[in-house]
């Protein structure tokens, strides 16, 4: 592990990375040999005995995180009782469609939150920069809108396949990153074929009943996304580019914890 600019990183590689260049703060990567690792050496030859990877897990243990509870959110237009803490987990329990934001509006500034599904095919999302004037006036049933990071459980698409006979192509479940409603964006390659969302370039996501990992990081109109260590997707010339994180249900059951955000300049 590694400490700068207040980030903690773990990473097993074969090689030297830098991930983020783009941001401040700089995010380095330690490096460590696969080969020095039996049961990771393993597990990449299984996959390919020529590739290395870099994997970063920010833990978020640094200066000026801060760890999100109760005070710090507000029902949008859900029912009274969607959304309910229960110690340090926000649960969801997906009785209806609508947003739960933050108190504070964000410009630039990082997060992390773990979430898990609790049903199979199960549906949720998180927006960044969520506007105020479409969030205060969202009617009962309505979504949020902002720059959405989908939170989609694979059964999902199973139930997709299934239902339509094909692979969806304007969806994922690993991580997609698009503009709803008012907001606007220029994905990052791969991305879907109708030019909206930006889809993952690595599979990452677990599947319903085991806790995810997402690293975040929205910087003057640019949105990365982590999955479960990995950079995955993301979008730039976002407008708007300040506003709410606003978290979704979308009739499904769905926890959420460790919600930490760092403010930047």
């Amino acid at each position: 592990m590694i400490r700068t600019h207040g980030l903690c990183v773990r990473v097993a590689s074969t090689s030297c990375a830098i991930v983020g260049a783009f941001f401040l703060p700089v995010l380095f990567l330690a490096v460590q040999s696969v080969e020095a690792q039996t049961d990771q050496s393993e597990t990449a030859n299984e996959a390919n005995s020529d590739a290395t990877e870099v994997v970063a897990m920010i833990d978020s243990s640094g200066d000026d995180w801060k760890l999100l509870g109760p005070s710090d959110f507000a029902n949008v237009n859900c029912k009274e009782d969607t959304w309910q803490w229960k110690d340090d987990t926000l649960v969801c329990n997906g009785n209806c469609l609508g947003g739960f934001r933050t108190n504070s509006e964000y410009r630039n500034f990082e997060m992390v939150i773990e979430w898990k599904h609790l049903t199979k095919a199960g549906n949720s999302g998180l927006f960044v920069w969520a506007p105020k004037d479409v969030l205060d006036s969202l009617k009962p049933g309505a979504l949020p809108q902002g720059i959405e990071i989908q939170i989609l459980d694979h059964g999902y698409a199973e139930q997709y396949e299934k239902s339509q006979g094909k692979k969806s192509d304007w969806f994922t479940t690993h991580g997609d990153v698009f503009p709803c409603g008012v907001a606007t964006m220029k994905p990052f390659e791969p991305a879907a074929p109708n030019g909206k969302r930006s889809f993952p370039n690595a599979e990452h996501s677990k599947g319903f009943g085991e806790w995810n990992h997402y690293y975040i990081r929205a910087i003057n109109g640019e949105v990365r996304l982590w999955v479960n260590g990995h950079e995955v997707a993301g979008g730039n010339e976002c407008k708007p580019d300040s506003g709410f994180i606003c978290l979704e249900a979308e009739g499904a059951p769905i926890e959420f914890r460790n919600i930490k955000v760092r403010v930047l300049p």
